[in-house]
């Protein structure tokens, strides 16, 4: 395994970071991922997440879309961990360029990262389907049953569903950032779960570095890999202007 010292180093040495992290930067948080053992996956419900979490469903079964998303995707009380805080110190260092994330819980920007391009939408913003109007993580949670606009709409949260493709100007700013960056962080993530995983070919640069509990299909392109968790590595860091 590679060391703290090596990542220092090449922190120190690099002037255009991108973090590309996944679930498991949120997981310290107390924030469930997905796939794990005690993940979203593995609980029992009428239907499996994979398909409640889907645009079909959401059409067709929205009163039970809604029931499993206020139960489990609406983490409001969660705060930002070591690694959000580091990169955001990273970034207001002139470090790190940006932070491409597949996590829908806002938590980067409310450590103070500014530059975040988030592939699958956020809970904290919500929209009516009918007029477009603008409503919080709040509303939604406190509503009952189907959350409706008072154009009579129902409102829809900006995360995207199975079925749903990405934002194209938020695919546009992360491809971008990722093809001009010196180093690669990638954290947190299975690098399975596409068109996301996809991101990291247009990346050219000099150190690629992975930080995951398990393997993944990209550990042996790595110039570094640490089988740790992000936010207690990310913490020892010192960050160098």
């Amino acid at each position: 395994m590679s060391t703290l010292e090596e990542l220092q180093s090449v922190i120190d040495k690099s002037k255009r970071i991108v973090f590309f992290g996944g679930a498991g930067v949120s997981t310290e948080s107390g924030i469930p991922d997905f796939r794990s053992v005690d993940g979203l996956y593995n609980q029992k419900y009428d239907y499996p997440p994979e398909q409640i979490l889907s645009h079909t469903f959401f059409v067709h079964k929205t009163s039970e879309f809604f029931r499993f998303y206020r139960d489990k995707m609406l983490c409001l009380d969660k705060k930002p961990n070591k690694a959000h805080y580091k990169l955001a110190e990273l970034e207001k260092a002139g470090k790190l360029s940006a932070v491409v994330t597949q996590n829908i819980d806002g938590l980067h920007q409310a450590a103070g990262s500014k530059r975040v391009y988030e592939l699958h939408g956020s809970v904290l913003r919500n929209y009516c389907t009918k007029c477009g109007r603008f409503y919080d993580a709040e509303f939604i949670k406190n509503s009952a049953d189907i959350p409706k606009c008072t154009c009579g709409g129902i409102i829809k949260p900006d995360v995207v569903l199975y079925e749903e493709g990405l934002d194209d100007s938020t695919v546009t700013g992360a491809v971008n950032a990722i093809s001009k960056a010196d180093t690669l962080i990638i954290a947190g993530t299975s690098l399975t779960v596409y068109p996301a995983a996809g991101f990291i070919r247009y990346f050219g640069g000099d150190n690629l570095v992975l930080i995951n509990r398990d393997p993944t299909p990209m550990d042996k392109n790595a110039n570094l890999v640490f089988r740790e968790k992000v936010g207690e590595l990310l913490d020892k860091i010192t960050v160098n202007i």
